[in-house]
């Protein structure tokens, strides 16, 4: 991701991000509401690289790799990369762990989300990499899921993500601004955040609510 862009979504909140996307007419970006950070003081900002995975009822056979395509995804990443795994909401694997948190780490990806499950949090959580997951569990993918696309587009816990898009998350949850409109996003962010900002002034000062409301009109 280009540094100036990141510097900016980094001044916004996602609140604030989720209202402007509405406002602009992407009113299904939020992601829902179990999608939760591991650690609620690390940021999620960065460019989407997806994964597809299916469930899967077997083992693997003799000298299959289930995780071949997950593999050639982490290993591709790039610096300020988020990972997107679409796991259709499945409730039976965990697909990221310690070891995949340690690989993009090092790699100085941003982090990653996923509509699955997350194991090995204390060992995340040690070396302070940004996980959002739907909760956490200690299931492996392998013999119950497996990456069948990777750089597609997907939905995440009912959400379109497009390789490229922006993923934007805090402690109050998470949205993907679609890639084709961050730079309006930015704009009209950086409008919203200055009204917030004259709001919150305006509010400490004493003034009335309906007051403050019929000058900046933002709630």
């Amino acid at each position: 991701m280009n540094d100036l862009i990141e510097i900016e979504l980094r001044k916004l909140f996602c609140s604030l991000v989720s209202d402007v996307l509405d406002e602009l007419g992407y009113e299904n970006q939020a992601f829902p509401h179990y999608i939760r950070p591991l650690d609620e003081s690390l940021r999620l900002i960065g460019r989407a690289r997806t994964m597809l995975y299916t469930d899967i009822y077997e083992r693997p056979r003799k000298n299959e790799n289930q995780y071949e395509l997950e593999i050639k995804l982490v290993d591709s990443l790039q610096q300020g990369d988020i990972a997107v795994a679409a796991c259709g909401s499945s409730n039976r694997i965990a697909p990221w762990g310690g070891l995949l948190s340690t690989a993009a780490r090092v790699k100085k990806v941003n982090g990653v989300i996923m509509d699955g499950f997350v194991r090995d949090v204390q060992q995340i959580k040690k070396i302070g990499f940004p996980v959002y997951a739907a909760g956490i569990a200690p299931l492996d993918s392998k013999g119950r899921g497996k990456v069948i696309e990777i750089d597609v587009p997907v939905e995440c816990a009912g959400v379109r993500v497009c390789p490229g898009d922006i993923i934007f998350g805090d402690a109050d949850g998470c949205v993907a601004i679609p890639q084709q409109i961050l730079s309006e996003v930015l704009s009209c962010s950086s409008e919203k955040l200055e009204s917030e900002n004259g709001t919150l002034s305006a509010l400490e000062s004493g003034r009335s609510l309906k007051d403050v409301f019929q000058e900046f009109g933002v709630l």
